[in-house]
């Protein structure tokens, strides 16, 4: 039998051990390891990113002992503060930094750049500094450029890690048509990150760009009198959480996009009402955060309404946010075929 509840009522409070134990690869990329990768034999740039990482790892969990690095006359250790995956979509990037975190003995963090700067906001710059300097391993997926004042949060977060001792990982977030072929280059990385841009060894991952192709289409909504019996339907006994849209996106803005994750706890699927289009920016990247924490938790979606090409105006997938929100739309796409289709998202 179903369990129905409803996201609008719920309000987590998540103590700061809480927020960080959040950090941890999604349960997409749990089980993955640098053996499950498989390389393109064309592309010899993907296994020498393997290597390199696999040296990487070794380096982390194998410092060089300090009392040779004094007779050496090193002030540092040796090698790289941080490495840095530049490549396209599609290439493995998440893969490999899941795999480098897998590698390495704790303690360590893995999130997406939203999440370390709302974990920022929730706690503070330097209870953020503070909690993660204690850290073998920091790893940053998707870094993005759209937000100069994240952008130069992280810099500074990223700088005082390094000085402090922590090891650096990221990779990049870029849509096509955003910078030039798609791709972030190293120069752009170097350009926002002037401080670290010396300490941060870049591996180029060739490939094809998966998402040349576009965004799929998304499947029709359902009837608002089809809801309850695609509730019935598709997860007789699981736990769905029920809502209006609109008064979803009201909840939203009263929880901190850090505690996300813990609102989705023990929900195995959503299913929502009367889904419109966002017009309003503050609304839109913050569902854009939802989007990617159900995603992370593989939360199918059954929904009526307009269809999630339609969510955020023609204004906002042309703008600076461009790749939120086609991000955005392509996940929640993913995750409705898998929801009213049975699609593997």
């Amino acid at each position: 039998m179903t369990t129905i509840e409803h996201l609008t009522e719920r309000t987590p409070s998540v103590s700061v051990d809480e927020l960080l134990d959040g950090f941890y690869p999604s349960p997409r990329f749990a089980g993955v390891s640098f053996s499950s990768y498989r390389p393109d034999p064309e592309q010899p740039s993907q296994e020498h990113a393997v290597r390199e990482l696999e040296r990487f790892a070794a380096r982390i969990d194998h410092p060089e002992p300090s009392m040779l690095r004094k007779i050496l006359g090193a002030k540092k250790p040796s090698g790289p503060a941080g490495v840095y995956l530049d490549g396209g979509f599609g290439v493995g990037k998440t893969h490999l930094l899941a795999s480098l975190w897998h590698a390495v003995d704790g303690p360590k963090a893995f999130g997406t750049f939203v999440e370390y700067t709302n974990l920022v906001g929730a706690l503070s710059f330097r209870k953020t500094v503070d909690a993660l300097k204690t850290y073998k391993l920091v790893c940053i997926d998707e870094f993005e450029l759209d937000d100069p004042g994240d952008t130069v949060l992280m810099s500074r977060l990223m700088r005082e890690l390094a000085d402090a001792g922590v090891k650096l990982a990221a990779t990049s977030n870029t849509l096509p048509g955003s910078l030039g072929e798609g791709r972030f280059a190293a120069v752009d990385f170097q350009r926002e990150i002037q401080v670290l841009s010396d300490q941060f060894e870049v591996i180029r991952i060739d490939g094809e760009d998966y998402r040349h192709r576009g965004l799929a289409e998304a499947p029709e909504p359902l009837e608002e009198s089809e809801l309850e019996a695609g509730i019935e339907e598709h997860f007789a006994s699981d736990t769905v959480a029920v809502d209006e849209f609109d008064a979803l996106l009201q909840h939203l803005s009263g929880v901190h996009p850090s505690r996300y994750r813990q609102l989705l706890d023990g929900i195995d699927a959503v299913a929502w009402r009367t889904v419109r289009t966002i017009e309003e920016q503050s609304v839109a990247l913050r569902f854009v955060v939802l989007a990617d924490r159900l995603y992370d938790k593989d939360v199918p979606i059954i929904a009526s309404g307009v269809p999630f090409d339609r969510l955020f105006t023609e204004e906002m997938v042309a703008g600076g946010y461009m790749k939120k929100y086609y991000r955005a739309v392509s996940r929640l796409t993913a995750l409705v075929r898998e929801g009213q289709k049975g699609e593997a998202s």
